[in-house]
């Protein structure tokens, strides 16, 4: 595009005017008087040098009359970076140029914002941008520069530094909006099961040796259904079936790999898949590089950054979504359920009749007040504790509750299981016991853990639990 030395004091910006690039190059006279007076390393070619001069005009801690200087170096250096996102804009466009609905300029606005116009320094902390006007006054930016959050981010001191330019290329290919942007237009919604099939030779190295031949055995039973489904015109990767796992575990007792369960191994995929998904994609077609202190060169960079530009998993983050509130509407029908037979059951009892009408102000007293049963027996009319036990017995609702929550919960899951392919019904009984165990544990983690464990507490409990909240807001209701 530009030589290195003129990158300091021309800056690349929006053009929507330019039918055709959409983007112009615009000179700074403010950034090249700054750079050719005070950065004699610009002329000389020293890229290093220069930048690390800049960045210690632009992080200085000093009083107001050394602002202008501050905010002039930030202004060589948001030029400077203006280059590359501009760049990795392009590269964007040619990585999803199959059949997406965007161009580089519909992603320009999000990244390539800054005009060069305003002079802005950063805080102490580097937290927040700092406008600072003709008279050296500073006040708080209420527009953000992409080019200055880049540079708020990029660290000169470090060892292990990335150079600015591949710093600039990666804050732009993590920038939330533009994510969210190809999250809606073009952008790749890859499946577990679509990585695992596509996974390289390096991404199966940082794996343990189990992991290994766990992907064997998918590429062994999925990958090769797969092909055959290719040719019958398939094209998004479902889950795998019930007897697909099996056969995959078949295949991993033959490498003496032994898992329990096909839920067992599916869960075992996805958090392969998760892995495999922490390889930035952007990065896998692009070196980044880190500095060498012993040869002071930049070379090539082994490892990836862990905040990266993942590929969403939709359908998974769609069923962990599904789980998550399908949950809260169980609990909360089943323990109306629970308690309105519960009441049911004693308005029949001949012996216990005269307190079901005092059946929710008792469940009220034990969860809104936690009081214990022995301090509820007088306030509701009772003889003793072991009646006041027999008649609210806490313990036996939430066992009540829980077991009707998994029913219901399995239930729903097995529906959607079906849907996906993943299962018949009725299902196998070895697949509806081990589906069965995994709720029941997922549930008991997400409410009915601390909800026992409330109610062994004994004295000075807190009902705080999700269990106690939603059982609050059923009694509220009632009176």
């Amino acid at each position: 595009m530009i030589n290195t030395t003129s990158r300091y004091w021309k800056i690349w910006q929006v053009n929507p005017a330019q039918d055709k690039l959409g983007y112009k190059q615009v000179p700074v006279p403010i950034a090249q008087e700054f750079a050719k007076n005070r950065v004699p390393d610009v002329e000389s070619g020293n890229n290093s040098n220069a930048q690390n001069v800049l960045f210690s005009y632009f992080y200085a801690k000093k009083n107001n009359s050394d602002v202008i200087n501050r905010a002039q170096a930030g202004l060589c250096l948001r030029c400077y970076v203006s280059e590359p996102i501009l760049r990795e804009c392009k590269k964007i466009d040619s990585l999803f140029s199959g059949g997406k609905q965007f161009t580089y300029r519909d992603l320009l606005p999000f990244v390539l914002n800054d005009d060069g116009q305003k002079l802005i320094i950063l805080d102490q902390d580097k937290k927040t941008q700092l406008m600072v006007d003709d008279n050296s006054q500073i006040k708080t930016s209420k527009y953000k520069f992409f080019s200055v959050s880049v540079l708020q981010t990029f660290n000169p001191d470090s060892q292990s530094r990335m150079s600015l330019d591949n710093w600039a290329y990666l804050q732009t290919k993590q920038n939330p909006e533009l994510k969210s942007f190809l999250s809606e237009f073009g952008f790749k919604h890859l499946t577990d099961w679509a990585l695992l099939n596509r996974v390289r030779r390096t991404q199966l190295e940082r794996l343990s040796t189990q992991e290994r031949d766990m992907v064997k055995a998918f590429h062994a039973v999925y990958r090769r259904d797969r092909q055959m489904q290719h040719h019958k015109g398939a094209k998004k990767c479902p889950d795998p079936t019930f007897a697909q796992l099996q056969e995959m575990l078949a295949y991993l007792q033959q490498c003496q790999v032994y898992i329990d369960t096909p839920v067992t191994l599916l869960k075992g995929l996805k958090n392969i898949a998760q892995q495999i998904r922490k390889y930035d994609v952007w990065s896998s077609r692009e070196s980044l590089d880190i500095y060498d202190a012993e040869s002071g060169t930049y070379q090539t960079r082994h490892d990836l950054p862990v905040d990266s530009l993942d590929e969403v998993d939709v359908e998974q983050q769609e069923f962990l979504d599904f789980l998550q509130k399908h949950l809260y509407t169980v609990l909360s029908d089943v323990i109306q359920q629970q308690v309105e037979a519960n009441i049911k059951k004693l308005q029949k009892s001949s012996k216990y009749a005269p307190f079901a009408d005092k059946y929710i102000k008792g469940l009220q007293l034990y969860y809104c007040q936690a009081m214990s049963l022995k301090e509820i027996m007088p306030v509701l009319g009772m003889t003793s504790w072991d009646q006041t036990r027999r008649i609210l017995n806490p313990g036996d609702l939430l066992t009540s509750v829980r077991a009707q929550t998994v029913e219901q919960m399995l239930e729903s899951i097995l529906k959607k299981a079906a849907e996906k392919g993943l299962t018949k019904i009725p299902p196998l009984p070895d697949y509806l016991k081990a589906l069965t165990e995994q709720i029941e544990s997922y549930v008991d983690g997400q409410v009915f853990k601390a909800a026992a464990e409330e109610i062994q507490a004994g004295k000075n409990r807190t009902m705080d639990s999700l269990y106690a909240q939603q059982l609050r807001t059923y009694t509220e209701t009632c009176t």
